[in-house]
């Protein structure tokens, strides 16, 4: 068994949606640290501890639950009380929360002391209603005003900013004594008998402009949405056996930490779900990491595609708007609801920087096709579809050298516009930034899939034309691609083409995912995938983002060095394509090492890019988003890399055979020997 490495130790996540929940082990709250109670992008709760006489508790231990909850078991110290002292250890105090229609906190103490005791229970609470992304900066700026009122037993905090609005209410209920407010402190004076127990109910929910409904958000039923949202995704998910235990157990904590990443979309009058990209930072609706985690999931959880074809679509962008990053026809990025945003002074209403979600919705698209064999979808997105071509030739390819590049255009938009969208992240081999504009390699991969995969949909609607010319169209970008970006002295493809239209010959893991889009010549691939395994790129656990002899190396940066699984998934995939099985598994008993060592066998956002040696560890990534939805979706892929899964459902439906059924279609169980 091998020593577990925690990422974030110390810190305790819950959610439910977008509303989430991060306290240190003891579950406190403190204000100085990116801790909270979040709802919309908001901090309602900055500040929390609970006391007894103003004596901290000693925790016993802590947990979560599941996603949505989680039970701390404390004690008390030596304790000065009105009737003499009390040892330490007589009080079982259990704290139970519960992250679902706001936030639920059941507090029980049972007396063990052979006497009576009597204290005060304190509960400090304190609300900044702070901007999402200040807090996780810890650059927190005082707006609006803020008040707070005690009446009828319920504490009520209101914040005013413009039109910016949030409101706190708290709410105990069923206590066995009378709560009163104090000095910015909830209390409860307690006396127990021996071996009697004491309980509260605490009920927190949130107002704010778009959800005021304050009778629907009090009611707790019985059976949470939340726990009904994470059952339903984990019975509907494919099942999966494998000879090997521990493949089936990261494949089943990846479908619990997916479970716990739903949003819900909302299309004339259906309802489907959509991925978020992390917890707790990133629980919002994005446009990348969406896409990304439909195709890794399409072979278990097809109808996450469904949702956030939906979504974005929803949200494409109709106007040219530089403060937003926006242009006909283009996918979002993220969307926001923080104060900041909502004030306009950041552009998540929502952004658009992004320079491969629009192509990769394409791909998604006829992708979700192949495995459903539902034209209906192709039908309901193809007036996007059609712009989001039209965005590619016009404003992907801004000035139409044949590539498509990004170059920022609002004040606070993102330097860089790839998945490796950390400012700091493409680097000449001096180790020096290159400034956009800049055509990433992988992004052109990305646009020679999406051409011959509309091409597919548009001869499905019998547009013979139209699909002969996106086929030509990627034909030319083969061509002109390999010409362009190829090194021919070291056998790999450069990371990109900076303004001047220069090779950036730095080596990353970036032309890795040009296999899998399969613009790679097969002369070409046998070199670009030994260069892959070559030790400055391949650390044991994974592909790193950037070479070790880059100046800029640093295995424990967010992207220049470290090994995301995610990125590492999509290699593994493109190498299963031309065909090198052997490379596809080692990548894949490479990250699902690292997962062995990780708590529950969950995969972390990224990890460091250190080199594999016997009696070593993965080092975890400082502030890693664990669960992430992107990184839970690679065990599922990797796993599809390795049987060779593909799907052509049309195909099946059209022969109507029972095999193809029961493969193809309706394939539920998967069984993989991994000896």
């Amino acid at each position: 068994m091998p020593t577990k490495v925690s990422v974030n130790s110390g810190q305790i996540t819950i959610n439910d949606g977008s509303t989430f929940l991060v306290t240190n082990s003891y579950g406190w709250i403190d204000d100085n640290l990116p801790q909270g109670f979040f709802v919309n992008d908001t901090r309602m709760i900055s500040y929390y501890e609970i006391s007894i006489n103003r004596d901290r508790l000693l925790l016993l231990a802590s947990s979560p639950i599941n996603h949505h909850s989680a039970l701390y078991q404390f004690t008390n110290p030596t304790l000065r009380t009105i009737a003499g002292t009390l040892p330490q250890g007589q009080l079982m105090i259990s704290l139970r929360r519960n992250i679902a229609n706001g936030m639920q906190e059941a507090i029980d103490i049972t007396n063990h002391y052979s006497e009576c005791v009597e204290f005060q229970l304190m509960l400090a609470i304190r609300s900044d209603f702070a901007d999402i992304f200040e807090v996780k900066a810890k650059q927190i700026l005082t707006r609006g005003e803020t008040e707070t009122t005690w009446a009828d037993g319920e504490l009520t905090t209101e914040y005013r900013n413009g039109s910016f609005y949030r409101s706190l209410i708290i709410q105990p209920e069923r206590s066995s004594s009378q709560p009163h407010y104090a000095n910015g402190r909830l209390l409860f004076d307690v006396v127990l008998d021996p071996g009697a127990t004491w309980h509260s109910n605490i009920h927190f929910f949130a107002l704010t402009d778009a959800d005021c409904d304050r009778d629907q958000v009090c009611v707790i039923p019985v059976r949470t949405e939340a726990k009904q949202v994470s059952e339903d995704f984990l019975a509907q998910a494919t099942k999966f056996r494998a000879s090997d235990a521990e493949i089936t157990q990261y494949y089943q904590q990846a479908l619990i930490d997916l479970s716990a990443l739903r949003i819900k979309v909302e299309d004339h009058g259906h309802q489907f779900w959509m991925p978020a990209a992390g917890i707790p930072w990133f629980v919002a609706v994005f446009g990348r990491d969406s896409v990304t985690v439909s195709l890794q999931t399409m072979a278990v959880y097809p109808a996450f595609a469904h949702g956030t074809l939906v979504k974005l679509a929803q949200l494409q962008a109709t106007d040219v708007d530089d403060w937003r990053d926006a242009q006909p026809g283009k996918m979002l990025h993220e969307l926001r609801q923080d104060e900041l945003t909502q004030l306009h002074q950041l552009p998540y209403t929502p952004y658009y920087g992004t320079i491969d979600t629009t192509i990769l919705w394409i791909i998604t698209l006829a992708e979700a096709y192949h495995w459903s064999g539902d034209a209906a979808i192709l039908s309901e997105c193809r007036g996007a579809l059609e712009r989001a071509l039209l965005w590619i030739d016009k404003y992907g390819d801004f000035d139409q050298d044949g590539f498509v590049e990004y170059q920022t255009r609002s004040s606070v938009g993102l330097r860089n516009q790839g998945w490796k969208d950390s400012g700091d992240s493409i680097v000449y081999p001096d180790g020096t930034q290159v400034d956009p504009p800049i055509a990433l390699c992988e992004v052109q991969g990305y646009v020679y899939d999406a051409w011959l995969r509309a091409a597919e949909i548009y001869e499905i609607w019998g547009e013979l034309e139209t699909a002969k010319r996106l086929r030509q169209k990627a034909k030319a970008l083969y061509q002109k691609f390999n010409d362009c970006f190829w090194m021919e002295d070291v056998g790999f493809y450069c990371l990109g083409l900076d303004s001047k239209k220069q090779q950036i010959r730095s080596i990353a893991s970036n032309p890795g995912h040009l296999l899998w889009s399969g613009i790679v010549p097969p002369d070409y691939a046998a070199r670009l995938v030994k260069r892959l395994f070559q030790p400055d790129l391949w650390c044991g656990w994974g592909i790193r983002t950037l070479s070790s002899s880059n100046p800029a190396y640093n295995p424990i940066s967010y992207q220049l060095g470290s090994v995301w699984p995610h990125d590492n998934a999509a290699i593994a995939m493109g190498l299963k394509r031309y065909g090198y099985h052997a490379e596809a598994n080692r990548v894949a008993e490479g990250i699902f090492a690292a997962a062995s060592y990780f708590e529950a066998g969950r995969m972390p956002e990224l990890f460091g890019g250190i080199e594999r040696q016997p009696n070593s560890f993965p080092v975890p990534y400082p502030d890693a988003n664990i669960p992430q939805a992107w990184a839970a979706g690679s065990i599922l892929l990797l796993i599809r890399a390795m049987l060779g899964l593909q799907a052509n459902a049309p195909q099946a439906a059209a022969h109507r055979t029972a095999h193809a059924t029961r493969v193809v279609v309706g394939c539920r169980t998967h069984k993989l020997a991994c000896g």
